[in-house]
C-alpha cells in the first residue's frame, strides 16, 4: 500500500484530529515501529507500520464496515436538517471516519443498513449491473394472493409509468393483514410500497433483512450496530453467501 502521512493515518481512525496528532507528536506520545515520531508529516505504510498512540496500538483499518439495525424515524443520510440521521446513532469517533449509508431506507422503514467509507464497494453493491438482491419483510393491509406473487414475478408498470423489474413475493401469512418476504433485484424510490399499493395492498410495516450475502444480525436491537466480521467483509466483497 502507498505510504501516507502519519497525521492522516491516525486521524482516519476517528479518535484524533490532525491538529491533535501534531500535538501528540510534539509531546512524544506517538511511536512508530518502536521509535518516537518526529513529525506528523512523516509517511508510512499504514498496513505494515506499528503505531502506538499514548501507549495504545492504533489498530489501523483502511476501511470500516458497520452493520446498523436502523430504527424507524431516522434518516438514511450523513447529515440532514430535517431530523436525526443514522450517523447520529454512532459514537463520535465513527462519525469522523467518513462513513455513509450504502443505499437508503425510507424514514419509516427499519432493518439492515450498511455504513462504510469504502466507496468502491458501495458502488458495486448499488450498481444495477451487479444484481445484488435485497430481501424485506412486509406487513400489508389486505389479503395477499397468488395473483400478487405472479404480478411481482412478471414485473409491472405502475400507474405513474414506473417500470419495475421482476421481483420475488413469498406469502408468509394471508389475512386482513398479510405478511410476506419481498426480494428486489433493483432499488427504485419507494419501490416495494409502490408495487404493493399497485396490487391494492398498502404497506403497514417494512423491514430490510438482507442485502446481498449480508444478513441482519438478530442480536442487534433497533438502533444498535456492530463492525462486520472479517468473514462478512470477505463475502460481501466477493459476493458470496453468508451462512
Amino acid at each position: 500500500m502507498a505510504k501516507e502521512r502519519l497525521d492522516k493515518i491516525i486521524a482516519s481512525m476517528g479518535r484524533y484530529s490532525r491538529r491533535e496528532v501534531k500535538q501528540l507528536v510534539k509531546d512524544g506520545q506517538i511511536l512508530v515501529d518502536g521509535k518516537t515520531a518526529r513529525s506528523a508529516e512523516e509517511k508510512y505504510d499504514p498496513e505494515t507500520a506499528e503505531i502506538l498512540v499514548a501507549g495504545q496500538t492504533l489498530g489501523y483499518r483502511r476501511y470500516t464496515y458497520v452493520m446498523l439495525h436502523k430504527p424507524a424515524g431516522v434518516l438514511s443520510a450523513t447529515e440532514d436538517g430535517r431530523g436525526e440521521t443514522v450517523l447520529d446513532l454512532l459514537p463520535a469517533e465513527y462519525r469522523k471516519m467518513g462513513l455513509f449509508p450504502v443505499g437508503r431506507l425510507d424514514k419509516d422503514t427499519e432493518g439492515l443498513l450498511l455504513l462504510t467509507n469504502d466507496g468502491e464497494l458501495a458502488h458495486d453493491l448499488l450498481s444495477p449491473k451487479k444484481h445484488v438482491d435485497k430481501v424485506y419483510y412486509a406487513r400489508v393491509s389486505g389479503t395477499l394472493t397468488q395473483e400478487d406473487c405472479d404480478a411481482f414475478a412478471a414485473g409491472m408498470t405502475l400507474d405513474d409509468g414506473l417500470v419495475c423489474r421482476e421481483a420475488g413475493l413469498e406469502i408468509l401469512r394471508a389475512g386482513e393483514e398479510s405478511e410476506a418476504l419481498v426480494t428486489l433485484h433493483e432499488g427504485k424510490f419507494h419501490q416495494i410500497k409502490r408495487m404493493l399499493a399497485f396490487c391494492g395492498k398498502p404497506v403497514l410495516y417494512l423491514k430490510r433483512l438482507q442485502m446481498g450475502p449480508l444478513i441482519l444480525d438478530k442480536t442487534l436491537a433497533k438502533g444498535e450496530f456492530r463492525l462486520l466480521s472479517g468473514e462478512e467483509i470477505a463475502q460481501i466483497i466477493h459476493g458470496q453467501n453468508i451462512q
